[in-house]
C-alpha cells in the first residue's frame, strides 16, 4: 500500500496543478470546423508539453491539431511489460463559460449550502448533489459561480500529471511503459478525430468519469439530427394560403417530440431526444437534435419518427421542405470491451486498492474511450472526481484528485503482471 508521504504528495501535487489548469481558458467551439475548434486550447497544451518534459517523459509532441503526447519509459527491468495508455481532454464544455475561472476552496465542508461569490442567484445544496453528504469534513473546490469549474476534465489531466510526478520522485513505484495523451475537442465530439492511433498502446484508460470509485465501460449510442425547414416569405398582410413560416412550423414540429423522452425526464438506461439548437427566420429554420440510447435499434426508431414526422409536415404545409441529415457520433463501447474484460478487471482491483467502493455506471454520454474502443483499443473510463459537470455548480472534493492518482499508481503496478 502507498505510504502517507506518497499520498500527501499526490494530494498536494494534483490539487496545485488542478488549480492552475482550470484558470486557463480552453472552451471548445461546436460551430467551428477547425482542429482544434478553438485556438485557446493550444495554451494549455503548450504548458502540458513543457511539464511532461520536466517530468522526464520522452517523444513529447504537441501537434498542429492540439494533441499532446508523451512516453514515460518503464522502470528498470520492466521494459517488456505491455504499455498502458492514459488520456484526459483539454477542452471544457461550451455549455457554460470557461473563461476567467476563479477556483474557490471551501475548507472542511460542513454540510451547509455553498454560496457563490460572483453569483448570489445560485446555491449548491445536498439536494443538487447528494454526494456532498458523503464529503462532510473534506475540502470542496468550486468556481465563483460565474463560470463552470473545469473539473471536466482538468481534474483528469491534473491526476495524470501528479502520478507522473510521483513516478519521478519515488523510485519504489514501479511501472511498465506508460503513454500519455491529452486530447482537444472531446466536449464537441471530436476528441479522437485527428488522434495519432500509432502513438497509443492496445489498452488505454480515460480519466473523465465523475464520483470517486466510478468505473464506466458502457456508454450511449449517439446520433445527431440536423433538420432544415425551408419555407416561403410573403408580406403578412397578403399571406393567406401563401406564407410558409419556417420557424413557426419548426417550433410546432419540435413540440411533437415526446416530452417524456427528453433528458430532464429520463434517467439510468432511458434514452432521449435533446433539442440543443434552434434558429431561423420565416424563410429558413435550422434545428439540431441529439439522439441517445444504449441500444442502436431504439435510436433507429427515433430517427424514423423524425423522418416520418417531417414527411407529414410536408404534406400538411404545401410547399414546405424538411431536410434531415443524421450523423452517427459514437457507439456504445461495451460491445468492444466485452471481449477484453481484463482491462476492466484490473481497474476494479486498482480502485479497491485505493480504499474505494467500486461504482459501475453506464455513461449517460460518451468519452474519447468510446471512439478508441471502436478503433480496437479498449478504453474504460475511470473517475476524475468532479460532479455537476457543465454547470456553474460544478465541484470536486480535493480528496478525489488524490484518490484518482492513487488508482493510477496501483493500476500501473497491476499492469506489470497482466
Amino acid at each position: 500500500m502507498l505510504s502517507e508521504e506518497i499520498k500527501e504528495f499526490l494530494h498536494e501535487e494534483a490539487l496545485n496543478r488542478f488549480l492552475r489548469y482550470v484558470q486557463i481558458w480552453t472552451t471548445s467551439d461546436d460551430h467551428s470546423n477547425s482542429n482544434p475548434s478553438s485556438q485557446n486550447q493550444f495554451d494549455l497544451g503548450k504548458i502540458l508539453a513543457s511539464e511532461l518534459m520536466e517530468l522526464n517523459l520522452e517523444n513529447i509532441v504537441h501537434d498542429e491539431y492540439g494533441y499532446v503526447y508523451g512516453d514515460l519509459p518503464a522502470s528498470t527491468g520492466l521494459e517488456e511489460v505491455k504499455p498502458l495508455g492514459l488520456l484526459a481532454h483539454i477542452d471544457t464544455s461550451p455549455a457554460v463559460s470557461g473563461k476567467n475561472v476563479k477556483p474557490v476552496i471551501h475548507k472542511n465542508y460542513d454540510g451547509r449550502v455553498i454560496e457563490f461569490a460572483s453569483n448570489p442567484d445560485i446555491r449548491l445544496t445536498t439536494e443538487d448533489s447528494p454526494n456532498l453528504k458523503k464529503y462532510i469534513g473534506l475540502d470542496i473546490v468550486t468556481s465563483e459561480g460565474d463560470t463552470l469549474l473545469g473539473a471536466d476534465d482538468k481534474a483528469g489531466i491534473a491526476e495524470i500529471m501528479a502520478t507522473c510526478a510521483a513516478w519521478k520522485k519515488f523510485s519504489e513505484l514501479k511501472h511498465g511503459p506508460v503513454i500519455i495523451c491529452f486530447t482537444p475537442d472531446e466536449e464537441v465530439g471530436r476528441g479522437t478525430s485527428k488522434i495519432d492511433r500509432k502513438r497509443l498502446p492496445d489498452f488505454c484508460y480515460t480519466l473523465d468519469g465523475s464520483e470517486m470509485g466510478e468505473l464506466e465501460f458502457e456508454c450511449f449510442d449517439a446520433w445527431k439530427a440536423t433538420i432544415k425547414f425551408t419555407g416561403l416569405s410573403v408580406h403578412p398582410g397578403h399571406a393567406k394560403n401563401l406564407l410558409i413560416n419556417a420557424i413557426h412550423i419548426a417550433s410546432r414540429y419540435l413540440s411533437e417530440i415526446p416530452d417524456y423522452e427528453s433528458p430532464e425526464h429520463t434517467e439510468e438506461r432511458e434514452g432521449f431526444y435533446y433539442l440543443s439548437e434552434l434558429s431561423g427566420t420565416v424563410e429558413e429554420a435550422n434545428a439540431t437534435v441529439i439522439i441517445r440510447d444504449y441500444e442502436e435499434k431504439n435510436n433507429q426508431k427515433r430517427m424514423e419518427y423524425l423522418q416520418k414526422l417531417g414527411e407529414l409536415y410536408e404534406f400538411q404545409y404545401s410547399g414546405l421542405k424538411v431536410n434531415i441529415e443524421f450523423l452517427h457520433q459514437y457507439r456504445n463501447m461495451l460491445q468492444f470491451i466485452e471481449a477484453k474484460k481484463e482491462v476492466v478487471d484490473l481497474a476494479k482491483k486498482a480502485i479497491e486498492m485505493a480504499g474505494l467502493d467500486i461504482k459501475i455506471h453506464a455513461i449517460r454520454g460518451g468519452t474519447d474511450g468510446s471512439k478508441l474502443s471502436e478503433m480496437g483499443k479498449p478504453t474504460p473510463n475511470i473517475f476524475s472526481g468532479g460532479l455537476l459537470f457543465h454547470s456553474r455548480k460544478e465541484h470536486i472534493p480535493t480528496l478525489a484528485l488524490q484518490k484518482a492518482s492513487e488508482v493510477l499508481i496501483y493500476l500501473a503496478e497491476l499492469w506489470i503482471f497482466a
